[in-house]
């Protein structure tokens, strides 16, 4: 038997390692507050970044998510949070390498309660959170 929990113990270690500061839940992945999908870093985007996407993502974005990450997406928008202002910085290029367009699609989506996020999965459709996401990747500064 204590084979079968070493193995285990071996199998819990190999499948997180690709996912560093993140739980596992009976929901799906927790990061930091966030509920992300089990296919968070592997969900793909179905959507074409050409103009018609942009357009719309930067739409919907002026209308839900400019009031907290700012016009431009610096996280200095007026009900923005001081204190969490590394984390609603939008264009941070590092967070393109921690916010693939599966993960942010799941962060849209669930929101998380500190620092405070709304969910948006009640007020906008599928395609409407991809075209955030779609948008929300063209804001990352190169590296």
């Amino acid at each position: 038997m204590r084979t079968h929990l070493l193995s285990a113990a071996a199998v819990v270690v190999l499948l997180g390692a690709g996912m560093a500061g993140v739980e596992l839940s009976p929901d799906g992945p927790q990061a930091r507050g966030w509920t992300l999908g089990p296919d968070a870093e592997t969900k793909q985007n179905p959507l074409t970044p050409d103009e018609k996407t942009l357009a719309a993502g930067r739409a919907i974005f002026k209308q839900k998510c400019q009031r907290c990450h700012g016009p431009g997406g610096l996280g200095d928008g007026p009900d923005a949070d001081p204190d969490a202002a590394e984390d609603m910085d939008l264009t941070n290029p590092k967070r393109a390498e921690r916010n693939p367009d599966g993960v942010v699609f799941y962060k849209v989506s669930n929101g998380r309660s500190s620092p405070k996020m709304p969910a948006f999965k009640d007020e906008m459709n599928e395609q409407q959170i991809w075209m955030v996401v779609t948008y929300v990747q063209t804001l990352r500064k190169k590296p």
